[in-house]
């Protein structure tokens, strides 16, 4: 133990090292996840690269994800789940059965909330007859790539905790998103760019903030990487004015030294997170602007998807040309799904798309369902459709996974808020059934999965909880979902939990 450990040690107090420790657990973790590689001695100019790919557990299906989260959480009752049984009890009370000793979020249960049957048409599509709502017309022409799941539920009803349980294992804020969790077990195939990027529309990110793509107690490099809509596509990429390439090369060769000299004498993990994100932002500098350049994509591409480069929303321009735009004519979400490819056909592992707007209580304009889904469902069909398509034009599908969903469904019932109704529609949160689709690497097409009950209350038929979704996405990647963790507090800290409750769903897979 050389003089700098010593007096380091001296200096730590019990406060300190509690502070720490998760941190220090993460590190042993990542060391034996990297074969035990350390940082090389200073004066050397490789650094230790945890994002450097590394060798799945089992053999993967997919070697990349694409997550369509639909923040707020979409109506399964007017998009996927029909239900020509709750048409009949639509306006009447509901049963008391449902409920007795329920919570609801705005539903007042003593104001006898009445039923409300589905709004929109339903139609079947594909060799499997997928029911699919007359909302998504440009979905349905994928339908037989699609593993349309009806009986997913969960344990929360509120949006933060719903979310952070779907993301990160836990309804309460600390743990890694579950694009960490991938990048910690696989790396990345792309050293010039984040292994986990996250592109947000609709206005706002996620209820829960952006913990949905932090890191948690991993290492740092591991968070998800926010692209933005304008100026530089991540924060602080450009150079500062009057600093050219090469000086700041010679600023990052200085401070990795003085960083790989403070590693050797501490061995704070978070210093080799620090040296690594240093490089990889110098490396952008190279690449991003280029991949994230959509503009580049041809005529064709950009119409299929509906995208306007340069065009974040029709909050910030009312026309593209000649052509006025409506709500309903949003790029935001477009450009983000072809830039989704874009990432994916680079080599990122895990690209995350947030899109807000989804919760339809039906208190105000813009949740009323009957005029509000409709939009919110033309912003995000025809993109997805072209999504699924592009990628499998270019032999992508079969090795980049599509998941899409929300944190919970909506109830049979209509919202009844303080007792009354308003003039606008909506449904409640939803935990005990929702509907969720997956499409691509590994999992088999066509194919539905999971049903509920007549009023779609309940799953009545191959129940799938978050974490068995949670171990069948790890599993698709290839990664072991009861194998990824790392120990702390006591406990084996993963995604799907301490306990072994999670299943890989193998039915679904291909």
């Amino acid at each position: 133990m050389n003089n700098a450990q010593k007096q380091y040690l001296q200096a730590v107090t019990r406060r300190h090292f509690l502070a720490r420790c998760g941190t220090g657990v993460g590190g042993m973790a990542l060391s034996t996840m990297l074969g035990g590689q350390q940082l090389q001695a200073a004066g050397d100019h490789a650094a230790l690269n945890p994002l450097a790919p590394r060798r799945p557990h089992i053999a993967p299906r997919a070697k990349n994800i694409i997550y369509l989260h639909m923040a707020g959480s979409p109506t399964q009752l007017e998009l996927f789940d029909f239900k020509p049984a709750l048409k009949k009890h639509d306006g009447k009370p509901c049963s008391k059965e449902y409920l007795d000793g329920k919570r609801f979020a705005f539903i007042h249960p003593q104001a006898n909330p009445v039923m409300m049957g589905p709004l929109f048409d339903f139609k079947q599509h594909g060799q499997a007859g997928t029911w699919i709502s007359e909302l998504l017309p440009n979905i349905a022409t994928v339908a037989d790539e699609l593993c349309v799941i009806r009986s997913m539920f969960t344990t929360q009803f509120n949006h933060s905790p719903a979310q952070l349980l779907l993301h990160t294992g836990d309804p309460r804020f600390g743990s890694p998103s579950m694009g960490s969790w991938i990048t910690y077990g696989l790396g990345s195939e792309n050293e010039n760019l984040p292994g986990f990027m996250v592109l947000a529309s609709g206005g706002r990110t996620p209820s829960a903030g952006k913990s949905v793509w932090g890191s948690g107690y991993l290492p740092s490099v591991y968070q998800g990487t926010q692209c933005r809509n304008t100026g530089d596509p991540v924060l602080y990429l450009s150079n500062p004015k009057g600093l050219d390439s090469t000086s700041r090369r010679r600023q990052l060769d200085a401070l990795r030294k003085l960083n790989e000299i403070q590693h050797r004498a501490v061995g704070d993990p978070e210093t080799i997170s620090r040296i690594a994100q240093y490089e990889l932002t110098f490396r952008m500098q190279m690449e991003a602007a280029k991949v994230m350049d959509i503009s580049r994509e041809s005529k064709r591409i950009l119409e299929m998807y509906g995208a306007m480069p340069g065009v974040k929303s029709t909050a910030d321009t009312k026309s593209v040309g000649d052509k006025p735009l409506a709500a309903a004519d949003d790029p935001g979400f477009a450009n983000n799904c072809l830039l989704a490819r874009r990432l994916v056909e680079s080599g990122v592992r895990f690209v995350q798309l947030y899109d807000w707007g989804w919760d339809h209580h039906g208190s105000s304009q813009p949740e009323d369902m009957k005029s509000h889904l409709p939009v919110k469902a033309r912003q995000i069909d025809r993109p997805i459709a072209a999504l699924i398509r592009d990628l499998k034009e270019r032999g992508l599908l079969d090795e980049t996974l599509i998941v899409w969903g929300g944190e919970f469904g909506r109830t049979p019932m209509r919202e009844n808020r303080g007792g009354k109704y308003g003039k606008f529609v909506g449904r409640d949160h939803h935990p005990f059934a929702f509907t969720m689709w997956m499409a691509g690497g590994g999992i088999r097409g066509g194919q539905n999965f999971g049903t509920t009950d007549e009023i779609g209350y309940y799953p009545a038929e191959n129940p799938v909880s978050v974490r068995d979704l949670q171990a069948t996405i790890l599993h698709s990647l290839g990664l072991d979902p009861y194998r990824l963790g790392v120990m702390r507090s006591g406990l084996n800290s993963r995604l799907i939990g301490p306990t072994n409750e999670g299943k890989v769903r193998s039915e679904i897979l291909a």
